[in-house]
């Protein structure tokens, strides 16, 4: 394996990510806007660059995790950008969750550099960042995919090629509508049941053995009953994704009412100022409207 690997994006998911590949023995060279994150870094044995450009002249290998497609834009081919410093060959694996058309105008741009591009979007929220087990959807050429594997599954518990390059993108949005329309169901049934005098965490031990259990209410049924709404994917940034996700169903024809009414309680709540908050604060849309609120019996 390529032992030196650059790594761009140090934040909630990219910070977590970055540390198990050092103790999967990868040396990394770290690059971020946020000092205390990179300094953290350098205490676990990371070499730091000035730049996107300046990490690119160090290494073969660039993994980006950054909030949007502008700032993967910025990254990739801005001032002082990746382009400017990488080497002929070399490969960016772009892990953050962004449009799929911008997957593509990059993976384009790169090409005319002789640069890879691979977009790999990830799921599974901070807990399986830490863990190393994240789900990771891969979108590239075939022949570029089987040599990143080994690297992969350094972060991730799965790793599928689901197409060419835009196709990790959408299906992490296919994923992020699954989980943003699996919360606001829980949200409303534990809220139908606390109003109707039934403990919400009882039923929760009752019906997620059954059809209605998922990953997603074995997650987040424990924070929402414990009103436990810290992040560990913000609201911000799902709606960040079914932004996304609704703006590319209109480019490809598809219409998205389920996700275009969930992000309509996502930014009522945003509107209240909890846009920080854990997406299963969700729950909160639905208790405004009950006057209730949900917590364990």
């Amino acid at each position: 394996m390529e032992n030196k690997i650059g790594f761009i994006g140090l934040g909630i998911m990219g910070k977590p990510m970055a540390q198990n590949l050092i103790k999967a023995g990868y040396s990394l060279v770290v690059y971020d806007i946020v000092k205390p994150a990179v300094d953290e870094l350098a205490s676990a044995g990371a070499e730091t660059a000035k730049s996107p450009a300046e990490l690119a002249s160090k290494v073969e290998t660039i993994i980006t995790m950054l909030p949007n497609g502008p700032e993967v834009k910025e990254v990739v081919s801005g001032k002082k950008g990746i382009l400017e410093g990488a080497k002929p060959g070399s490969t960016i694996i772009d892990m953050s969750s962004i449009a799929p058309g911008v997957s593509q105008e990059m993976a384009r741009l790169c090409k005319k550099n002789n640069v890879r591009f691979i977009d790999a979007p990830v799921s599974g929220g901070e807990p399986k960042a830490i863990d190393g087990t994240l789900a990771i959807m891969v979108g590239c050429d075939k022949a570029d995919f089987e040599p990143q594997v080994p690297l992969l599954k350094t972060m991730g518990a799965s790793v599928v090629r689901t197409g060419e390059v835009g196709s990790g993108n959408v299906t992490k949005l296919a994923n992020q509508i699954v989980v943003a329309l699996n919360i606001a169901a829980i949200s409303e049934a534990y809220v139908l049941a606390t109003k109707a005098g039934v403990d919400p965490a009882l039923v929760f031990d009752a019906i997620k053995g059954g059809l209605a259990g998922s990953t997603v209410m074995n997650v987040k049924s424990p924070m929402m009953l414990d009103r436990n709404f810290k992040p560990g994917f913000k609201i911000k940034l799902h709606i960040k994704d079914l932004a996304n996700a609704i703006e590319t169903g209109h480019q490809v024809g598809v219409p998205l009412p389920l996700t275009s009414t969930v992000m309509e309680m996502m930014q009522a709540l945003k509107v209240e100022g909890k846009e920080e908050n854990d997406h299963s604060a969700l729950l909160n849309y639905f208790e405004k409207l009950a006057n209730t609120e949900v917590k364990r019996g």
